[in-house]
């Protein structure tokens, strides 16, 4: 079953007269197969590295029609923590356990091949449980996307060593992209998918933290405020948006920790104010390419503009902003402290928080 041919030949004859081979209409997209080659091809032996889990499971990202997958990845002691989230179709809450069954995958005539062989949503996911310490859907529902976290001991599966190095990138005589030299690391498997999805799936790989920067960053700068406004619940929000409705830094934790994503208290302070830098597509490093028009940063919000519907005047506003920092020169004065740049004052819906940054003086 390793030859493509093989494959294709396999799938066909599973989507023959009247489906005889499908055990069972799942709904969603998602069946049961009945034939045995199925759970082969679905056979603990097709993990055999930690890449070879985010090769898998950027496909399934991609056959859920994502456009867009983020990576957060981290590594303690032995355990090594992958974090997938994508703007796809999402799955129904009665299939969160489901997808992780032996022969469930998507329907046949949604499968698709390409340079690793043919593949379906939901495909390689019993094998990646088998495998891994734990595989759950930490959020998704229909149109929102999904949130899907990997927990692998490399004692028992192992990784490469080397995870720092990015590899080359290199043209062949057809104008065709691939990788070329470094290590098989979890960096070169998001770099050959998104190299063989160019243009069609952009994928962004980092740490927690940088990858819960680049999500609020993409999230603001296309999120408007008509949407916002309407919006009681970030869960309403696509599970790649959610972070854009973060008011402060302790809205930024909550809701970080509904998709996956755990981050301290002085980590989303420093990701509201812009200090903690979003990542750049894997293509984009990879190819050097220039970001197009790059998401304006986050920073303190206007409370002329805010995106939550409050209008102030300018000139109310260099009063209120005058008015702050006079008061904070009595409690300065008295603490030997020094106001190290002007107020950042940030909006929500039902609070307004005011930020000093302060230094001590010598």
């Amino acid at each position: 079953m390793s030859d493509a041919n093989e494959l294709i030949s396999f799938i066909a004859s599973m989507s023959g007269e009247g489906n005889l081979r499908v055990e069972e209409n799942l709904g969603e997209g998602f069946v049961k197969l009945r034939v045995s080659e199925a759970e082969r091809r679905q056979a603990k032996h097709d993990i055999q590295h930690v890449e070879d889990i985010v090769i898998e499971m950027l496909r399934n990202a991609r056959d859920a029609g994502a456009t867009k997958i983020y990576v957060a990845t981290a590594k303690e002691e032995r355990v090594r923590t992958l974090l997938f989230l994508d703007n796809g179709s999402g799955i129904p809450s009665d299939m969160h356990e489901r997808i992780f069954d032996a022969r469930v995958t998507s329907k046949l005539e949604t499968m698709k091949m390409d340079q690793w062989g043919v593949h379906g949503r939901g495909m390689a996911l019993f094998s990646i449980r088998q495998n891994a310490e734990s595989a759950h859907v930490v959020t998704s529902a229909p149109g929102k996307g999904s949130a899907i976290r990997v927990v692998v001991d490399i004692d028992k599966l192992s990784e490469r060593a080397d995870q720092s190095t990015w590899p080359l990138a290199e043209k062949d005589d057809a104008g065709v992209f691939s990788c070329t030299r470094g290590p098989h690391n979890i960096i070169r498997s998001a770099c050959e998918f998104a190299l063989s999805e160019l243009h069609g799936c952009d994928v962004f790989l980092g740490s927690p933290a940088e990858i819960a920067a680049t999500l609020f960053s993409h999230a603001s700068s296309s999120l408007d405020a008509s949407t916002l406004l309407f919006v009681d619940d970030a869960n309403q929000l696509p599970v790649i948006d959610r972070l854009g409705n973060a008011g402060d830094a302790s809205d930024f934790m909550r809701v970080a920790k509904e998709i996956g994503i755990d981050v301290s208290e002085r980590t989303a302070h420093r990701i509201l104010a812009g200090t903690i830098k979003p990542v750049r597509s894997v293509s984009a490093r990879l190819l050097r390419e220039r970001t197009k028009a790059a998401p304006k940063q986050a920073g303190p919000v206007d409370l002329a503009r805010d995106r939550r519907g409050l209008k102030i005047a300018h000139e109310d506003l260099s009063q209120f902003s005058r008015a702050v920092e006079r008061d904070f020169n009595e409690l300065a004065s008295r603490y030997y402290l020094n106001l190290v740049n002007d107020p950042k004052i940030r909006v929500t819906r039902d609070r307004i928080t005011i930020t000093f940054d302060i230094g001590k003086e010598e």
